[in-house]
Order: C-alpha cells, then structure tokens, then sequence
C-alpha cells in the first residue's frame, strides 16, 4: 500500500509506502499552531520508505524538550508536508490530514495529553 500526501496547491508531495509505524495525536502547543487546530494528528513512516517530489522551503525549531524539529513546507501554499523529529531518527513524520483519505489508520498514541483543550476527547481503543 502506498499513501501520497500533498499540500493545499499540489505541488509538494510525499507518498509513503506500508503502513505507518507509528500514528499519534498531539497536543503540545507548537504542533496547535502548526496546524491552527487544537491538535496535530501525525503519522511516522522508515525513512526509506518515503519519497518526497516538489520544491520545499524548512523551517528549525527548538521543542519543550530540547531537541529540534524540521519541517518541510510548500513555498507557494504554505502547508507542511513532512517533517523530520530529532527524538525519532531515521524516520519522517507526515501530518495524517495531507494523506486526505478516509481510510487512513487512527491514531494509537496521544501525547502532551496534559496541553489537550478541555472539550477534545479522543478514543484510541
């Protein structure tokens, strides 16, 4: 099986084949601005398994923890495509919305659940 995420204009994409090691909701603050929502939901596939085409401009930036995030983002539209986790090496994040399929895997893991806004209940059974 083969996923291809894509920015909003199209031009940026990612397809990543076999299923994601890990699938994870997000709370922490940087990851609520990044997505302009109250969570991010992410996916993280083997390097190797992910292909990336069209132009990207990164953005560093520090975590909670210390370490550094780098997100890859279309230079025409804005919207973050992949992203590289210092914590996870040798894989390569994708937020789970960008696949844009229905069928995509739920989330198994939840974290900064500490940061979660009040009304966000999410099931991971």
């Amino acid at each position: 099986m083969a996923w291809q995420a894509e920015c909003n204009c199209g031009q940026l994409r990612a397809v990543c084949v076999g299923e994601p090691d890990r699938v994870s909701v997000c709370h922490c603050t940087n990851c609520k601005r990044r997505t302009g929502s109250a969570f991010a939901w992410n996916a993280s596939f083997p390097a190797e398994a992910v292909t990336t085409t069209g132009e990207r401009h990164s953005f560093s930036r520090a975590t909670d923890s210390g370490r550094t995030n780098v997100y890859h983002f279309c230079p025409t539209c804005g919207s973050t495509v992949f992203y590289d986790v210092e914590m996870r090496p040798g894989m390569i994040s994708v937020p789970a919305g960008a696949f844009a399929s229905a069928d995509f895997p739920r989330p198994t893991v939840q974290v900064f659940d500490q940061r979660r806004v009040a009304w966000c209940i999410i099931d991971l059974a």
